[in-house]
C-alpha cells in the first residue's frame, strides 16, 4: 500500500470518527449520573448534539417524552416536569443514538459559596480541625445525599461548564467536601425525609466583588472588570472572575436557595460591603429567574487579627444590615462559636444547625423552630442606664450561665467604656458609674469577643451599637 493510499484512508477514517463524536449527544457536568432534581419545578435539561436534530428526553417518574430542536452548532435546552421527592429514576436521551442517565434522585437543591470557612472540607486544614468530623463521618453512607464541588475557576469570561461530578455521599466523598455544605445537607436529609443535592462553588480568600457579574459591578466604580482583550493573568480576587468560572455555568439548574459564608477578605472595606451584598443577592436571583430564592448566610465569627484594626465588628454590623434590608434572607450568627487563634471557627456544626434552623423555619415552613437570635430593637435613657431592646426573643433572653460580658456605654464625649449589664423584663439594662448620662451602648463591638447574649431558644445575638458614630 502506497503513501497516498495510505493518507486517504488516514483521512476517511478521522472524518468518521469526527462525525460519530459530532452526532454523540454531550451534556455539562451538573447534567449527568447521581444528579439530584429539584422536586415539583419546571427545571432545564441541556447539552449539544447533531446540529438541527431533534432531541428528546424522557424521565422514568412519567415516561413522558419531551423534546427540543437542536441548533446550528447543535446547541438544545428543554424544561422537564419534576415530581416530589423520590428516586432513584432514569433519564433516557436521545437524538436517533441513546444516552441513560442513572441514580437520578427528585428533591431538595441548595448552592453553597463563599471563601475559606464554606471551602474548609470536612476533613479540615492542616493543624485546622473541623469538630467531631470524624463523628459526622460515621454517618455519611447516605445514597439519600448527592454533593457536587465546582472545581475552581477564575475567568475573563463568562463559561457555560463547570469541571466536577455528582457524587454519592460516603466518607470518602463527604471528607473532602465543604463541612457547612455537607452537614447543612445532612440535617436537611434527616429533617425532610427527601433527597437531598448540595452543590459546592467557593474559593479561600475571595472578596465579594470577585462573586458578582460584570453587570452587577457597574454602580462600583472601584472594582475594575478585567477586559476580555488583558492578557494579564486573571486573579481569583479579581472583579467578576469567580461568578464567570464558577456562578455563570450554574445559572440553569433548578436549585432551591443559597447558602453564604464569606467577608474576610472584606473587613477593611466595611461601608460597602451591604450595598455589594445587596446587588449580588438581587443579581443571583435574576440570572436564576426562581424570584426570590431563600438566601442565607453566615455572619463573619470573632478572631483575632493580627492588625488589630478592630474592623471586623463593622463588617458583622453591615451583614446585619443586609438581613434587614433583603427579602427571603437569614443571618446564622456565629459570635459564640469563634476562635481567638484560628480564622476558621472548628465548630462548623453549630453553624450548619442554624442556617438550618433558617430553612427549616423559613423556607420548609416548620413552625415552633426559632431561626434567628435577639436582634437589637431599640434603646430608652433612664437616668444613667440604657434600657435596650430586642426582637426575635419572645420567650426573653439568657446567657445560659455566662456572665453577661462585652457591653459598654459612652457619653457626649464618645468615649465608651466597659458597661455593668443586667437581663431584665424589657431586654437588657446597661450602666457605668464612669459614665453619669449616657447616650449610646454597643455590645461585642471588637474583633475577638465570645458572645453572651442568647434568647431563651439558645440562639446568640449579633454585634451591635446604637450609635451611628465613624469609626
Amino acid at each position: 500500500m502506497n503513501i497516498r493510499v495510505k493518507a486517504f484512508l488516514f483521512f476517511l477514517l478521522c472524518v468518521a470518527q469526527a462525525q460519530s463524536g459530532f452526532g454523540k449527544i454531550t451534556l455539562p457536568s451538573l447534567v449527568g449520573d447521581n444528579m439530584v432534581l429539584q422536586q415539583k419545578a419546571e427545571v432545564s435539561i441541556w447539552g449539544k448534539a447533531k446540529a438541527q436534530t431533534t432531541v428528546a428526553v424522557t424521565p422514568s417518574w412519567n415516561n413522558k417524552k419531551y423534546t427540543a430542536q437542536s441548533s446550528a452548532d447543535g446547541s438544545w435546552r428543554l424544561k422537564v416536569s419534576t415530581p416530589a421527592a423520590g428516586g432513584p429514576f432514569t433519564i433516557t436521551l436521545s437524538d436517533g443514538e441513546s444516552l441513560v442517565l442513572n441514580n437520578i434522585l427528585v428533591g431538595e437543591v441548595w448552592v453553597c459559596s463563599g471563601q475559606s470557612n464554606m471551602s474548609m472540607p470536612m476533613i479540615g486544614y492542616k493543624n485546622q480541625p473541623i469538630k467531631d468530623s470524624n463523628a459526622e463521618l460515621l454517618l455519611a453512607n447516605n445514597p439519600n445525599i448527592h454533593l457536587f464541588s465546582v472545581r475552581r475557576a477564575a475567568t475573563r469570561t463568562t463559561q457555560e461548564d463547570c469541571v466536577g461530578k455528582w457524587e454519592v455521599s460516603s466518607p470518602k466523598s463527604a471528607r473532602a467536601f465543604s463541612a457547612i455544605g455537607f452537614e447543612f445537607g445532612t440535617i436537611l436529609e434527616r429533617s425532610l425525609h427527601v433527597p437531598i443535592g448540595i452543590i459546592h462553588s467557593s474559593w479561600g480568600g475571595t472578596p465579594i466583588e470577585a462573586w458578582i457579574s460584570e453587570e452587577g459591578l457597574k454602580a462600583f466604580p472601584h472594582a475594575k472588570v478585567i477586559p476580555p482583550s488583558d492578557t494579564t493573568q486573571v486573579l481569583p480576587r479579581n472583579p467578576a472572575s469567580l461568578y464567570n468560572g464558577m456562578i455563570h455555568p450554574l445559572l440553569s439548574y433548578g436549585i432551591r436557595g443559597f447558602l453564604w459564608y464569606q467577608g474576610e477578605a472584606n473587613r477593611n472595606s466595611y461601608a460597602r460591603y451591604d450595598s455589594l451584598m445587596n446587588v449580588m443577592i438581587t443579581d443571583w436571583r435574576a440570572r436564576w429567574g426562581q424570584g426570590n430564592s431563600p438566601f442565607y448566610y453566615v455572619q463573619l465569627a470573632p478572631y483575632k487579627y493580627p492588625e488589630n484594626l478592630n474592623n471586623s465588628p463593622y463588617l458583622r454590623e453591615a451583614q446585619l444590615r443586609v438581613m434587614q434590608q433583603v427579602p427571603e434572607v437569614g443571618m446564622a450568627v456565629a459570635l459564640d462559636v469563634g476562635e481567638e487563634n484560628y480564622i476558621h471557627p472548628p465548630n462548623k456544626s453549630e453553624i450548619s444547625k442554624r442556617l438550618a434552623y433558617l430553612a427549616l423555619a423559613k423556607t420548609y415552613g416548620w413552625e415552633g423552630l426559632a431561626h434567628s437570635g435577639p436582634v437589637y430593637e431599640g434603646m430608652q435613657v433612664d437616668g444613667s442606664k440604657i434600657q435596650l431592646t430586642f426582637s426575635f426573643a419572645p420567650n426573653g433572653l439568657s446567657t445560659f450561665g455566662k456572665e453577661l460580658t462585652d457591653f459598654e456605654v459612652a457619653g457626649d464625649d464618645r468615649i465608651f467604656y466597659p458597661a455593668q449589664a443586667e437581663i431584665n423584663a424589657q431586654g437588657v439594662v446597661v450602666s457605668s458609674p464612669q459614665v453619669q448620662n449616657p447616650v449610646a451602648a454597643r455590645y461585642a463591638f471588637k474583633d475577638w469577643v465570645v458572645g453572651s447574649l442568647y434568647n431563651v431558644e439558645g440562639l446568640p445575638a449579633s454585634s451591635f451599637r446604637t450609635d451611628n458614630w465613624e469609626k
